[in-house]
């Protein structure tokens, strides 16, 4: 594996990625069956986006690389293919940490240059995993940014989080700080497919509650939406209700985008479990990773009426919106098969 001569530069998918790191050692544990920790030191906690990214922020601090969440939609996948790993069952199980990552941060954070712009976690992969347990980094990032007067973001399907909420909440006294959780489901079969390695989506409600109940105004990241599996108008209903029932203040739906090698595993779990599908989704998707403009917007017919409805638009001023009919099932254009 490429440990050697990474740098700011160096392409980690949709975020700058990993920067130069010393590897340390390879750590196997019974309480973490199968999976394989690489701790590494790191030279830069703090990666840059691209300005021609289109996110709303403009850095990000990923203290783990590669997610025993296992979600098979992770548009982070192709990621593991940079240290010669594959974007399957080893970004699943050979996660890369960065165990002085805290350190490193403070000292940047300390740099005259730097601005105090907001920084995102949880942007590539989750830094409430399983992993997080065994080496608690996150409060040593918590603190480091609070202290250097640094606004934040956390985005999570991790229950963990919970650990660090009397953390988060003295941050927030110090410094704006926004908390997020991605619940994209409810059924309980398709979430054992998906997304094995996650909290069940009632952990997740619960998590969402107790945010709630300490005081933060709590996003949920619909995300993604899977097509034909879980945009069904009475999931979606049922699923938006449960958020506003759990505290949540807004909510935002984003349909699944299939990038590089995930692209493969993805489809490769969809013939098995639903084969009928396959010949829809390589319509929809077609030769790129994005769902068609058609089912985009669609989807956004179908979700707008329901945040509005459950409670979950962001601005609470936004006034309604000229009527429309109610959508039914997906489009069944040729386009969609």
């Amino acid at each position: 594996m490429r440990w050697q001569g990474q740098s700011l530069d160096a392409d980690d998918g949709a975020l700058p990625g990993l920067s130069r790191a010393d590897f340390v050692r390879t750590v196997r544990t019974p309480e973490f069956d199968g999976i394989t920790f690489h701790e590494v030191l790191c030279k830069s906690a703090l990666n840059e986006v691209p300005e021609n990214s289109k996110l709303p922020f403009r850095w990000t601090v990923n203290p783990i690389r590669g997610c025993s969440h296992a979600c098979r939609y992770c548009f982070a996948r192709p990621t593991h293919e940079y240290l010669e790993l594959d974007a399957g069952a080893d970004f699943d199980s050979q996660l890369v940490v960065k165990t002085n990552v805290a350190a490193v941060l403070r000292r940047e954070l300390r740099r005259k240059s730097w601005r105090r712009e907001p920084v995102a976690l949880g942007t590539n992969t989750d830094p409430y995993q399983r992993a997080e347990g065994r080496y608690r980094l996150m409060p040593g990032i918590i603190r480091a940014l609070a202290a250097s007067g640094t606004p934040f973001s956390v985005l999570t399907k991790g229950t963990l989080l919970r650990r660090d909420l009397p953390l988060l909440a003295s941050a927030a006294g110090e410094v704006p700080v926004r908390l997020a959780v991605s619940l994209s489901m409810l059924d309980p079969e398709l979430h054992r497919g998906l997304e094995p390695g996650t909290p069940a989506p009632k952990a997740r409600l619960e998590l969402i509650a107790a945010l709630a109940d300490a005081g933060f105004a709590v996003h949920v990241m619909v995300a993604p939406v899977i097509p034909y599996l879980t945009d069904g108008s009475e999931q979606l209903d049922a699923l938006f209700a449960a958020l506003a029932g759990a505290g949540a203040e807004s909510a935002t739906a984003v349909p699944m985008h299939l990038r590089g090698s995930t692209k493969g595993w993805f489809l490769g779990w969809l013939a098995e479990h639903h084969p009928a599908l396959l010949r829809r989704y390589r319509q929809l998707y077609g030769r790129g990773a994005q769902v068609s403009p058609e089912y985009a917007s669609w989807l956004r017919a179908r979700v707008d009426p329901l945040r509005e409805r459950h409670g979950l638009v962001r601005d609470s001023a936004v006034s309604a919106p000229a009527p429309r009919p109610e959508p039914g099932p997906a489009p069944q254009l040729a386009l969609f098969g």
